[in-house]
């Protein structure tokens, strides 16, 4: 993910394994609102979780591991 700050606008969302599966947005807000809102997702959720800046895509998990 490019250099970004906390209060920049992103999309939190869950990508869907299940058959036609597809986007589901969990939110829009600021960074430091989708990665505490992520955080009280389970495991299973966490994986398919996604943010997207205006320039940017990053899976979650990829994202706090960093």
């Amino acid at each position: 993910m490019r250099s970004t700050w906390d209060g920049v606008t992103v999309r939190l969302y869950h990508l869907s394994e299940a058959e036609g599966g597809g986007a589901d947005t969990l939110m829009y807000g600021t960074l430091g609102e989708a990665l505490a809102l992520a955080a009280q997702q389970s495991e299973d959720v966490q994986a398919g979780l996604f943010i997207a800046t205006d320039n940017d895509v990053i899976a979650y998990l990829d994202l706090i591991e960093e």
